[in-house]
């Protein structure tokens, strides 16, 4: 196994700065447009300090290092995250602080998983769970560009095992609340009597049969019935604000 770390590229200007404000060493190279390279004064210092590779490059240019016409003016060169396991210790403090989670079954699509992300940025959900199947998307390129900095404040973690993960949050008292497109108890906001971890099923599927029997509940978002049902990076909004969102 080799030791050096993969690296993604992380395009546009929110999502660099984000990265920049949490972690800025973790910046590798940095190459931007002449408009952007206006308002990054104080990134293209601080690597110049640690004497990193920043420069000012043509479209053509920013383009090819991106692999993306989707750069947003910038691109910094970044060590892909490491994902952590949630360990027993984990979770029993996860459960002690109330902590709000959303677990992804084998959402498939970057882009859906950059939109619960920074959906879950927004309203303060920190830890998103996928699982260690080939099926899940990873927190890559676009997964970062789409979160638009949401990636940089939450923590994604992988686990062997989701069904046992959900069964192990269950038994520490965690609400664990399946998505499904019908037959659920209909989404209510909740209160704030017990931790509740809210699980997203893959685009197509939804949820698996294991993983909806893992569930302590099922809900369902009531509509008019014109389409079957949500996008899921949509019903995840919608679900992380009714069941995870702090109020008061």
């Amino acid at each position: 196994m080799s030791g050096t770390a993969r690296e993604i590229n992380l395009c546009g200007l929110v999502a660099v700065r984000s990265r920049f404000e949490r972690e800025p060493a973790s910046i590798k190279r940095l190459f931007f447009d002449e408009a952007t390279g206006r308002k990054i004064g104080a990134m293209c210092k601080a690597l110049a300090a640690a004497r990193k590779v920043y420069r000012c490059v043509p479209l053509a240019e920013l383009e090819k290092i991106a692999g993306s016409i989707h750069h947003g003016g910038i691109v910094a060169v970044i060590d892909a995250p490491k994902l952590r396991v949630p360990d027993t210790v984990t979770i029993g403090k996860w459960a002690a602080q109330c902590t709000p989670l959303v677990l992804l079954d084998r959402i498939g699509n970057a882009h859906n998983l950059g939109a619960i992300a920074r959906t879950a940025a927004f309203f303060g959900v920190e830890n998103i769970i996928i699982p260690a199947h080939p099926q899940a998307a990873l927190p890559g390129e676009a997964a970062f560009r789409v979160s638009e900095g949401g990636l940089e404040r939450v923590t994604v973690w992988r686990t062997p095992d989701l069904t046992k993960f959900m069964r192990e949050l269950a038994a520490t008292g965690y609400d664990v609340a399946g998505a499904a497109a019908r037959g659920g108890k209909p989404v209510a906001l909740a209160g704030p009597a017990k931790p509740v971890a809210l699980v997203l099923g893959n685009e197509e599927h939804g949820l698996a049969s294991e993983v909806e029997k893992a569930c302590t509940r099922l809900v369902t978002i009531p509509g008019s019935g014109r389409v079957e049902s949500l996008n899921v990076s949509v019903a995840g909004a919608v679900l992380i604000y009714a069941l995870l969102a702090k109020r008061g």
